[in-house]
């Protein structure tokens, strides 16, 4: 699996700090070991995706394990492909993705995320893969170099996905049932906004299909304030709601359905 320049696509090769292609774009390896390959001209921010407040309230609960069978699932699907390599879009800050690493010891593992203050936690978690702070809509990766690409909780460009994607590769998407954290919305809202959880299976571009579907779900007993609060710092609902309103949610109390579906999309 090759990297690629993300301004002009020729193939990257390592340099005495980091990455350089053949036009003499080059681009530096952070202390904590990842490259930057997100070029100022791709930045719709200064500093884009999750910051550094949102980073730190998901390591926190999920480095406590509330979401543990979540990613235990992820892990197995995974190795039941047996990949040679893979890539983790939108890996944000590495849980998920170190759980990936540890189901698929022998295989070549690449991870990205747009948010630097994320792929900077991330990449102290499992130093063995390729991390890089770059964009989902233009993965510095060549075409059809990708045995398996995981999607957690994230937004995707599905034709990049196709492109990036070996035939008999597939895409492994994690995503919520329109049942999830039901009762934190309740909560915050005063009318909960249904939505559709296979909306995602219309967006499927001709040469991939769906080939396999579950879902888990439990319930999470929410007892602690910090972990009341950090589950809305992590998700949109912490900034859409009212403050009186997350301010009662932290409050007290209260059980959650957490309830996700796992698609596996072959590219055919």
């Amino acid at each position: 699996m090759s990297l690629t320049c993300p301004i002009c696509h020729e193939p990257l090769d390592v340099s005495d700090s980091g990455l350089a292609c053949s036009n003499r774009h080059s681009f530096d390896r952070a202390r904590q070991g990842y490259y930057n390959l997100l070029p100022v001209q791709h930045k719709n921010s200064r500093d884009p995706g999750d910051n550094a407040a949102m980073v730190e309230a998901r390591r926190r609960f999920l480095g406590a394990g509330h979401y543990a069978p979540l990613a235990r699932r992820l892990a197995e699907l995974a190795a039941e492909r047996q990949p040679a390599n893979w890539l983790d879009i939108g890996c944000g800050e590495g849980n998920y993705t170190a759980q990936l690493a540890k189901a698929l010891p022998d295989a070549q593992g690449y991870a990205l995320d747009i948010s630097r203050e994320a792929v900077k936690r991330a990449a102290r978690l499992a130093p063995e893969l390729t991390w890089m702070v770059a964009s989902m809509a233009r993965v510095p990766l060549a075409d059809a170099s990708c045995d398996l690409l995981a999607s957690v909780f994230s937004p995707l460009d599905w034709h990049e996905a196709l492109r990036l994607l070996k035939p008999g590769g597939g895409l492994l998407r994690m995503g919520p049932t329109r049942e999830h954290l039901m009762q934190l919305r309740q909560k915050l809202y005063d009318e909960v906004r249904d939505y559709d959880d296979q909306k995602h299976l219309e967006l499927i571009p001709a040469g991939m299909r769906l080939a396999h579907s579950e879902t888990l779900s439990f319930p999470l007993m929410l007892s602690d304030a910090q972990v009341r609060a950090d589950l809305l710092a992590m998700t949109p609902h912490g900034w859409r709601a009212s403050a009186e309103r997350r301010a009662a949610v932290i409050a007290e109390d209260f059980e959650v359905t957490v309830s996700i579906r796992y698609d596996w999309i072959e590219k055919v």
